[in-house]
């Protein structure tokens, strides 16, 4: 049957090995005789059967009968109880389907057939071998029949399989699902990790001991939305986040920037690093020969820092989700700041109000996170009810803009507040100039509370207050393509970084 006649659609169940097999008129070459060497292992070595009981899934064996022995090892083993003939036989009778596996004689001649075990993990790969085959023919198979359909959304069948096939890559090597007993001892282990560590944070750490004292640092999996009012400076603080993580502790950043250019980021970032304003910097004749070599100094010092950044404006939900994937694989990012999530679209918005596709965009992105086991860093714009209340103007989870999912979908939802700009002049840690408080209003995983920065107007930078001086800049180097590739330098020292003060707003 040709393929795009399949009788399947798009909101049909997935399609099984043996219908794709149909379908295509043939079936691939199965290891039956492997699966038996397999079984037969287990039965007569139990140190076989517990070392690699864990990495076989009962779809790795394609005959049916071998399939059902597989799944009475199992469950004994579970139990506690010895595996071997006898208790064999008595499981599957228990079962019921020891005559539908070929009864004594087939449990007798897997055991006889087999001399030993030595080869099992051998075999085990070879299994998991043709069963990704045979998935990578169901999930291609199942690919063009819906591509062929006419309501067919391109991009959604994109993702949907993009997330298969990276699914499909760690089937060998991981399981779907997780046993306590796993977990118990990966969750002693990230403890004692802690107990011996003197670090702030168990995850990727801002470089804000105050903030990662309060998150933890950002965990892999968890999505993170920073929102402020404009001229708070959002998209300044996801940098100095991204620069600390990239520079300070060598991790591999994705950036997503749906608001300013490549050009204009280049152009701060220049700043930042040779400690002249963006203004300046666009009126060039207006430089010294000093302040030229300190421009050409700084692009010089821009260091092997693995940050990459995307300036396409008019990027989807699912585009997105598509690149991250991409760089995940090409470059190994470790976390993925947008700015900002308002400015995506998602695949359709015909048919749909704005906050269903922002509901939409944000299901996406927590998705995202969990898929690629990363954090993901959204910025997110609040309504104007910030400003229109009286009496202090700090930023509260009812603020967040055009949708409840954003605050229901993050782990850590974190606002923006800067009391001077309110004229707000004093509260109760004294005077509010130069502060910016980092309020973590949700944080799933632990507690809420306020971290207090120091904040300079003039440059749009956040501090720690221990350390109003420290360095903050970021060190990437832009192409005229919409992602930018880090470059090599001899040094990896950063100073006078500062993040200049132009015409565009503070983001």
């Amino acid at each position: 049957m040709p393929i795009q006649s399949a009788n399947i659609n798009r909101n049909q169940r997935e399609l099984s090995r043996d219908e794709a097999f149909r379908i295509n008129g043939k079936v691939p070459s199965q290891l039956v005789e492997i699966e038996e060497s397999v079984l037969g292992a287990m039965i007569i070595d139990n140190d076989a059967l517990v070392n690699n009981i864990d990495r076989i899934m009962p779809e790795y064996f394609y005959k049916q009968e071998n399939k059902e022995i597989f799944e009475a090892i199992v469950a004994l083993n579970s139990e506690g109880n010895d595996v071997d003939f006898l208790t064999l036989t008595n499981k599957l009778k228990q079962r019921g389907t020891f005559d539908a596996v070929g009864g004594s004689a087939k449990l007798a001649a897997l055991t006889e057939n087999i001399a030993s075990a030595a080869h099992i993990e051998t075999y085990i790969r070879m299994l998991a071998e043709k069963y990704l085959q045979g998935e990578l023919i169901r999930i291609s198979t199942q690919t063009l029949t819906e591509a062929y359909a006419p309501t067919t959304d391109p991009l959604e069948l994109l993702d949907k399989v993009s997330t298969k096939i990276l699914q499909v890559n760690d089937l060998n090597i991981n399981q779907a699902e997780k046993p306590l007993s796993m977990l118990s001892l990966q969750t002693l282990q990230e403890v004692e990790n802690s107990m011996n560590s003197d670090a702030l944070a168990t995850g990727l750490p801002s470089g804000y001991p105050d903030l990662d004292n309060i998150t933890g640092g950002f965990q892999p999996g968890a999505l993170i939305i920073l929102a402020a009012r404009p001229a708070m400076g959002k998209t300044a603080f996801a940098l100095n986040i991204a620069r600390n993580m990239a520079v300070d502790f060598k991790k591999n950043i994705a950036v997503f920037s749906l608001e300013m250019t490549a050009t204009e980021l280049m152009m701060r970032l220049i700043a930042s690093e040779s400690g002249i304003e963006a203004q300046k910097l666009k009126r060039a004749n207006q430089l010294t020969n000093q302040e030229l070599e300190r421009v050409k100094e700084a692009a010089h010092k821009l260091s092997d820092v693995k940050m990459y950044i995307d300036d396409n404006p008019g990027l989807n939900i699912m585009e997105l989700k598509a690149k991250c994937k991409r760089m995940k694989k090409s470059y190994g990012i470790d976390m993925i700041f947008i700015d900002y999530l308002q400015l995506m679209s998602g695949t359709d918005s015909r048919n749909t109000n704005r906050e269903q596709e922002i509901s939409y965009i944000s299901r996406q992105l927590k998705s995202l996170a969990k898929e690629m086991n990363m954090p993901v860093f959204a910025l997110s714009q609040l309504s104007r009810a910030v400003e229109q209340r009286g009496g202090r103007k700090e930023p509260m989870l009812s603020d967040l803009r055009e949708s409840g999912a954003i605050e229901q979908d993050a782990d850590i939802v974190m606002f923006i507040y800067r009391p001077a700009y309110y004229q707000e002049l004093e509260d109760e840690n004294g005077s509010t100039e130069g502060i910016a408080y980092i309020n973590v209003a949700k944080n799933r995983s632990g507690k809420v509370d306020k971290a207090r920065l120091g904040f300079e107007d003039r440059f749009v930078r956040f501090s720690n207050l221990s350390n109003i001086t420290s360095n903050i800049g970021a060190n990437m180097v832009f192409d005229d393509t919409t992602e930018i590739k880090p470059i090599q330098s001899k040094q990896n020292n950063i100073s006078d970084n500062v993040l200049p003060d132009d015409n565009a707003a503070p983001f």
